[in-house]
């Protein structure tokens, strides 16, 4: 009895802990993106990119962030994988790793006038090497920032 309490307890806490980190990055990601709102990014290929202004800067940026689960999610995770299904507790883990390697990216490039060809690459990682240990999510975005010049 005393072990099943203890696993409750645990898994109270994580919840009510994880949610308010995840609920604390997810606004510090909304309050970055709407200062970077007005700088473009685009997913289309150079070739198709046309323009006559002078092109002074072009580098390849790149944002990575590796996020971990809390115990609560990897165990409603690890339930529902016995039934199959969509897994939602990690899809919120997922999103935040997407949108906060692109605002990585896009910040490392302040002075750039566009930035194209973005792409987004992700991994789970932990889930076959290690065993008991919580899930954690690297994602990489990675595009060609393009500076005009005046």
């Amino acid at each position: 009895m005393g072990d099943i309490l203890g696993l409750i307890i645990i898994l109270t806490a994580t919840y009510f802990i994880g949610h308010a980190f995840e609920q604390t990055h997810f606004e510090e990601i909304k309050k970055r993106e709407i200062m970077l709102i007005k700088r473009p990014l685009l997913n289309f290929g150079a070739r198709n990119f046309n323009t006559k202004r002078k092109i002074e800067k072009v580098e390849l940026v790149t944002g990575e962030v590796v996020i971990s689960g809390d115990y609560f999610k990897f165990f409603i995770a690890s339930f529902k994988t016995l039934f199959g299904g969509r897994l939602t507790t990690m899809e919120s883990l997922l999103d935040r790793a997407r949108r906060e390697a692109i605002l990585r990216m896009r910040e490392k490039a302040p002075l750039a006038s566009v930035i194209i060809n973005t792409r987004v690459e992700s991994v789970m990682l932990n889930d076959v090497y290690w065993k008991n240990t919580r899930p954690q999510c690297a994602v990489i975005a990675y595009g060609t920032a393009i500076t005009y010049g005046s």
